[in-house]
């Protein structure tokens, strides 16, 4: 699934909004996202969010031989994984050109510049080292996917302890957790990287863009480096031209703010080795504020169930005392019976279609009692047809009067209950 492109408008309202030094979040350009670091329960597993941008970080070790022209050398391994989750723009199960883009500035960030000292990884020179495995998982994409990467796999490379090993002749024994303690990595520096987002041929510049401004940018400048000032690896993207200036202004920011990074990962380690020391909660479900879980939870309100009886009688006297008047039964018809005088027809005015039934009964009440009345000899049916006049002999036209009669009769108890029942409902 493609990603949403934005409209003309939205470009022109992002580009015209950067023109002004102002952006969507309220920063200002030089301006960093908050940034939040907590640690899982095992050691090497991270959860880093730059803003909404968020990245999963687990590291994991193993023993397997070196490589032949690096016999005495541990490996070191980096994945990142970019999933549907994180944005509906990255489809699962295929590399595409940016997951290997990013991969390879990771790599040069964490391998190339010597921050893991990988001989200290080995075991038996030329027989067994450990390969330590990165995993990156991208949950939530909001821009700025390289920055969120490379703290995250800075933080569970100084977070992770791998188990000790003993080594006897040709033996190799590897311990428990609960037999001896994790052995921690041997690092020797965090190189951090620090994307800058350039717009209209390096007219206008700004840090940590966003992901709706990394869709209008013209090209992005990442450097990486550690808190000492010295420059790990840098690249740049999008075909734009810098001036030496320029490089060297993003260089000094970007020394600025890995200190202020730095910082904030070692206080973020130390808290949680202070923790775990203690035997306090530790863990992704510890760090999460209380407000995100309670806040549709409703606290009970306490209900005083002193003084009930005196309550309850202070609302019966309050109360209207009831009617002594009952209403008389009304004897209709026999089998039916009405008491009161019943509740007025809420449904409002009847319909075209049900004053044109009653006309019609109303109207055959009025010509059966007319036949009944005079002594024509006409019989009436249910059908539409005409009238129709029958001579015959006397003493026949007195019995078929008398059956109509009969009938007629019946038809107008039917009608007669019918507007009742009416009248009742």
């Amino acid at each position: 699934m493609k990603e949403t492109p934005l409209s003309s408008c939205e470009r022109r309202f992002l580009l015209r909004a950067i023109e002004e030094r102002k952006r969507l979040d309220g920063r200002q350009s030089y301006d960093y996202r908050n940034l939040r670091v907590s640690f899982g329960a095992d050691y090497g597993c991270c959860i880093v969010e730059l803003g909404k941008t968020r990245v999963l970080g687990q590291v994991s070790c193993e023993l397997v031989s070196p490589k032949l022209n690096r016999a005495t050398e541990g490996i070191l391994f980096f994945n990142l994984e970019l999933s549907p989750m994180a944005s509906p723009g990255f489809e699962p199960g295929r590399q595409s050109e940016l997951v290997v883009k990013l991969n390879r500035l990771l790599e040069r960030c964490l391998r190339n510049s010597k921050c893991i000292d990988t001989e200290s990884l080995c075991v038996v020179a030329g027989e067994k080292v450990w390969q330590i495995r990165v995993d990156l998982h991208l949950l939530n994409h909001d821009g700025n996917i390289i920055d969120a990467a490379s703290i995250a796999a800075i933080v569970a490379l100084c977070h992770f302890r791998r188990p000790d090993v003993s080594v006897q002749g040709e033996e190799v024994t590897l311990y428990t957790p609960e037999e001896r303690d994790p052995v921690p990595l041997s690092i020797h520096h965090m190189p951090i990287c620090v994307s800058f987002a350039f717009f209209q041929q390096g007219t206008y510049l700004l840090v940590d863009p966003s992901e709706r401004e990394e869709r209008v940018m013209d090209g992005v400048l990442v450097i990486a480096m550690n808190k000492h000032r010295e420059i790990c690896t840098i690249q740049s993207s999008g075909g734009i031209m810098l001036l030496k200036d320029q490089v060297l202004r993003c260089s000094k920011i970007t020394g600025v703010k890995v200190a202020e990074i730095t910082e904030l990962i070692q206080k973020a380690l130390e808290n949680d080795q202070k923790v775990r020391k203690e035997g306090g909660k530790f863990g992704f479900a510890e760090s999460i504020p209380n407000q995100r879980i309670t806040a549709f939870k409703m606290e009970r309100a306490p209900v005083d169930t002193n003084d009930m009886e005196e309550q309850a009688e202070e609302i019966i006297t309050k109360a209207d005392p009831p009617s002594d008047v009952l209403a008389k039964p009304i004897l209709w018809t026999p089998g039916t019976a009405q008491i009161g005088e019943g509740i007025e027809n809420s449904w409002g005015d009847l319909e075209e279609s049900e004053r044109e039934n009653e006309d019609s009964d109303d109207a055959a009440i009025t010509d059966v009692q007319n036949i009944e009345t005079e002594d024509d000899t006409i019989v009436l049916s249910d059908s539409e047809e005409e009238e129709v006049v029958i001579l015959e002999p006397e003493e026949r036209q007195k019995k078929e009067r008398i059956q109509t009669s009969a009938t007629q009769n019946s038809r107008v108890k039917q009608l007669k209950r019918r507007k009742k029942k009416r009248a009742v409902q």
